[in-house]
């Protein structure tokens, strides 16, 4: 494997990239400990452990062996390949061995206890599967019947698993629409289940989080019934092992996940696995200059040094491409492939696209097997025909072991690419956090991590995959230019030094827990002992409401289901709202991919550029009714940018509070100068416009409008309010207010994350210099999903810290007017007009405090 020590110069280019790195941390290596498996392991099993390599556990491993055959409850959170699977399936797989190693007996078939194996994704579980299969095979456990069961799965082979399968790998998506409602059918499987595995339970928070800890009291109570002959308390006789990349205060984390009180849940964070050195290059593209200013000379120096073409010097000239969702309601994964117009002179910098691909391409030809983590799918696209390009030029026959994976591909396209990782086929890889959740490549050398991935915990996550099995990685960060990405990469203790966040969501947010009330009471009646288990009184709020519209029906023995439909058909589990729309090729009919509800607006609208596996489409078509997108191939040199416009109003006011600065003796009379609120709100937003800009420059070649509905998002939001004394004093009139007022939502979007288990994908803002319900000049930040997910109330709590740190990042950018690093936002839907930087920041003084009176 490449030294570390290569890959840092063939990163830098023998220092001609030098000034690019704004940071190097060294993670020392970790000697490994071992235990002994212990002698309950059924035999068989103990000869298979010996013939994977697994002789001896990990102690960590061992700890959580041990719990969880006793049948307590484990979160375990270690990190990335330290050898999770084998904690939890060597006890599962025990238990049902230990009832079939006399398999000829009748009534030890009957007995036998089932396993279940929930993940976020299908690719993680068919990951798990082909891991299970090994030890299961090596142990010679032929009667073990082990499979996955999702959507992609023919219904024949599903009715086979039902009736015969001991260990069912499947994800809350299949859970919620097809297992818990046709729950007869799985019976068998229900009354014998022993162990529920819960993989990468980090990765279940906001919305998200919310909806699979329903769906787990779901099925808890599911199997109370089928174990408990028809009691449905939730409190069934099962064991629970959530395993989870690193993270704050797991046990409480895996408790509320699951619904069980937090003594109940025993954490096992100390981590025994062996580690190699792990370099972390913290990396912030170079500053572009001006055309007439360009010279010949590269930043890669000379080829020779190498013996590589670096792909800069090949003419290619830069694109301009930023991030940041505000002002507006598209989804969290908005593109990363978009444009802002730069204010008066101010240098942008390189894209993070063209530069991730450049050293992505040095360092796949020069043999070293890198993967780049992008923040949306079409960034993964992007990513990987750059590197594809390149390679091209100077290294023709690695140009085709290069690819994207991303959601939205057909079963068929994902099952080819996750093959060739596993046989090591592809040696440059671009994909989203697809697979940053588990599925198992090894042999990787470096990861670069391209923009901020939004929590300490999926950084973690993500660069433990470079250099597993113990061996020593890369791992590489580019800053976009977001006020985040820079704060970081000029403030790495904030990465390195920070604690882990804790996994952030709440399972009694109205909007979610009202549509499995539903599928609850269609699966079995909710019963008056179960409501505690629900949310106590949100819940009976919900069901009288719920009976009001006719949805449920009160009887003497609990709520019913009215309807023929399926209660869970109304419910979107991964909390987009509406059907995904789906992306055909109208000439062929094929069906290309899909794009969730919430971000179709502003990605497949009618004549807007739709990107799959390198190749571009033009939208023809956009069918709102039909959730259908038809597209037509098309070569194309622009891309499209959608605009749209917001406003918000307060529906709710749940907690207050304020801040008296000292601004000299002047007063507002009955109002302090500043004051907080978070509560519920309702965002209106429409997209009405799109650029088509040229790449790579990012010149406008035209504006069209668009007649789109409106879409109104019901969430939670925290303000700020201040008054006309305290804008005196900041030196802002009515013309530099709302410019002012606008840089400072923008940064502080980017910098919440800082605070919050969240991404700026997960928030969005609205500033106005006199909002009518607040009559103040007032500075929204809401959650941009359904009924909120507990990041704005984050904001809310620690607001003080979060301005400071908004008004830090603001202040120590190097800019005059304001740019992405700082002010700008990529995603607003007034463009990024009016801006004040130096407003901003005398604004957040005296908002804070600091300003001199």
């Amino acid at each position: 494997m490449p030294q570390v020590e290569k890959m840092l110069e063939i990163l830098v280019a023998g220092g001609h990239r030098q000034q690019q790195v704004k940071h190097v941390h060294t993670q020392p290596a970790r000697q490994g400990n071992q235990g002994e498996w212990p002698d309950w392991i059924a035999p068989s099993l103990q000869n298979g452990l010996q013939t994977i390599g697994a002789e001896r556990p990990w102690l960590h491993q061992l700890q959580a062996v041990e719990l969880a055959h006793a049948g307590k409850h484990v979160a375990l959170a270690t990190s990335t390949g330290s050898g999770k699977s084998l904690a939890y399936w060597v006890p599962a797989l025990s238990a049902v061995a230990a009832e079939t190693e006399h398999h000829h007996r009748i009534e030890s078939v009957h007995a036998r206890g089932t396993v279940l194996y929930l993940s976020p994704t299908k690719a993680l579980a068919h990951d798990q599967l082909a891991s299970l299969q090994s030890l299961i095979t090596a142990s010679g456990l032929d009667h073990v019947v082990a499979s996955t069961c999702d959507g992609d799965t023919p219904f024949e082979m599903r009715k086979w698993i039902q009736a015969h399968g001991d260990v069912v790998l499947t994800n809350p998506d299949y859970m919620h629409y097809a297992m818990l409602p046709s729950h007869a059918r799985w019976a068998r499987f229900f009354k014998r289940l022993r162990y529920v595995i819960i993989d990468e339970g980090h990765s279940y928070r906001g919305v998200f989080g919310a909806h699979i800890a329903l769906i787990l009291r779901r099925l808890r109570r599911i199997a109370a019934y089928y174990r408990g002959s028809g009691n449905q308390s939730t409190h069934v006789d099962l064991t629970f092992i959530v395993a989870s990349a690193t993270t704050s205060d797991p046990s409480l984390s895996a408790a509320r996940l699951v619904g069980l009180d937090p003594d109940d849940v025993t954490a096992v964070t100390e981590d025994h696995s062996p580690q190699g050195t792990k370099t972390f290059v913290l990396w912030q593209p170079p500053q572009l200059l001006p055309r007439d200013s360009i010279e010949t000379t590269t930043a890669h120096g000379d080829a020779s040094d190498f013996g590589f073409q670096p792909v800069h010097s090949l003419g290619l000239t830069d694109e301009w491409t930023l991030s940041g969702v505000d002002d507006d309601l598209t989804s969290p994964s908005a593109l990363d492939e978009t444009f802002v117009d730069a204010l008066p002179n101010e240098q942008p910098r390189r894209s993070v696209t063209v530069e991730a691909g450049d050293l992505v391409a040095d360092l796949a030809a020069n043999n070293i097997r890198t993967l780049a983590f992008t923040r949306s799918r079409r960034g993964a696209e992007n990513v990987a025909r750059h590197i594809q390009d390149q390679l091209q030029l100077i290294s023709p026959n690695l140009a085709g072991s290069v690819a994207a994976y991303r959601g939205g591909y057909l079963p068929e396209e994902r099952r080819a690419l996750e093959h060739a990782l596993r046989v090591g086929d592809i040696k440059a890889l671009a994909t989203t956090n697809a697979l940053e959740l588990g599925v198992n490549i090894s042999g990787l050398d470096a990861v670069v991590i391209v923009g901020w991935p939004g929590t300490r915990v999926s950084m973690w996550q993500q660069a433990g995959r470079a250099g597993r099995a113990g061996s020593d990685g890369l791992v590489v960060f580019i800053a976009r230019e977001d006020p985040l990405d820079t704060y970081l990469v000029n403030n790495p203790e904030a990465i390195f030094d920070a604690p882990l966040e804790a996994t952030v969501f709440d399972p009694h947010n109205p909007y979610v827990l009202a549509g499995h009330l539903c599928s609850a009471a269609a699966e079995l009646p909710l019963r008056d002992n179960e409501i505690d288990a629900w949310g106590g009184q949100v819940a009976v709020s919900l069901l009288d409401q719920l009976c009001e519209r006719g949805t449920l029906r009160r009887r003497t023995q609990g709520w019913f289901w009215t309807h023929e439909q399926k209660a869970a058909d109304f419910v979107n589990v991964r909390g987009a709202g509406g059907a995904p729309v789906q992306v055909v090729e109208r000439e062929s009919g094929r069906l290309l991919g899909t794009v969730d509800a919430a971000s179709a607006d502003g990605h497949v609208h009618a004549g807007a550029v739709y990107v799959h596996q390198g190749e571009t489409y033009v939208v023809a078509e956009y069918d709102l009714e039909e959730s259908l997108a038809f597209v037509d191939r098309e070569e194309v040199s622009y891309t499209t940018w959608a605009r749209d416009v917001t406003s918000i109003e307060i529906v709710d006011v749940r907690k207050e509070t304020s801040w008296d600065v000292d601004l000299g003796g002047q007063s507002t009379g009955a109002r302090p100068h500043v004051e907080w609120g978070f509560g519920e709100v309702k965002v209106h937003g429409q997209v009405v416009s799109f650029n088509r800009r040229r790449i790579p420059s990012g010149e406008i070649i035209s504006h069209d409008s668009l007649d789109l509905p409106i879409r109104t998002l019901t969430t939670t939001a925290v303000w700020w309010t201040v008054s006309a004394q305290l804008l005196e004093v900041a030196e802002l009139d009515g013309e530099e207010t709302p410019g002012a007022l606008h840089a400072a939502e923008h940064a502080s979007i980017g910098l919440l994350p800082l605070l919050a288990t969240c991404d700026r994908w997960d928030l969005g803002g609205v500033s106005t210099a006199l909002h009518v319900d607040t009559e103040r000049a007032t500075v929204f930040v809401y959650d941009a999903l359904p009924g909120g997910a507990g990041f704005a109330e984050r904001g809310f709590a620690m607001a003080r810290q979060w301005l400071t740190a908004t008004l830090e990042a603001i202040e120590s950018c190097a800019c005059v007017e304001g740019c992405p690093a700082c002010v700008q936002s990529p995603k607003c839907g007034n463009g990024n007009n009016p801006l004040s930087k130096a407003g901003a920041t005398r604004l957040l003084k005296c908002v804070l405090g600091l300003a001199s009176p």
